[in-house]
């Protein structure tokens, strides 16, 4: 790989791959900071749901009932947007593998890919950070919800 660049109209992978990678980044962004689309429950109507299914779901195994069957969820922008940006990502990964084959200057595949790696790994971080509010609201619940778990 070369460390000029010169003209950019023979890097069209390197360019792709840091195209991909910004809107792959971006889009993680939106999704994290402007997101959700879709209307949602209140909190306290969630949590009270949450609360609900939690003792029925008790009452149904003490009474040796069969569990409901689970409900798949349908599909919405948010779902898609969530999904988008790993794809997006994943493309500027191939991209920028291709750009690095074809000998292209050293700065656009490794630019395309970092800018997808960071897109995939701030979408992680952020369902990490949620799964761990969200095991500590469910112990609170539990902790203070109905005496369901109490002898």
């Amino acid at each position: 790989m070369s460390d000029t660049i010169g003209d950019l109209r023979n890097h069209k992978w390197g360019l792709a791959s840091i195209l991909l990678g910004a809107v792959a980044l971006v889009v993680t962004c939106i999704v994290i900071f402007a997101g959700p689309f879709t209307p949602q429950q209140s909190i306290g109507t969630t949590i009270g749901q949450i609360i609900g299914e939690i003792s029925l779901s008790a009452m149904n195994t003490v009474r040796g009932e069969a569990l409901p069957p689970p409900q798949t969820a349908a599909w919405n922008i948010d779902r898609i947007l969530m999904i988008t940006g790993p794809i997006l990502a994943v493309l500027a990964f191939l991209t920028a593998t291709v750009s690095a084959f074809k000998h292209d200057p050293w700065r656009l595949p490794t630019y395309g890919t970092v800018l997808g790696a960071s897109a995939i790994v701030v979408q992680f971080l952020w369902w990490v950070v949620l799964i761990v509010a969200g095991v500590a609201l469910l112990i609170s619940i539990l902790e203070n919800g109905p005496g369901f778990l109490e002898p």
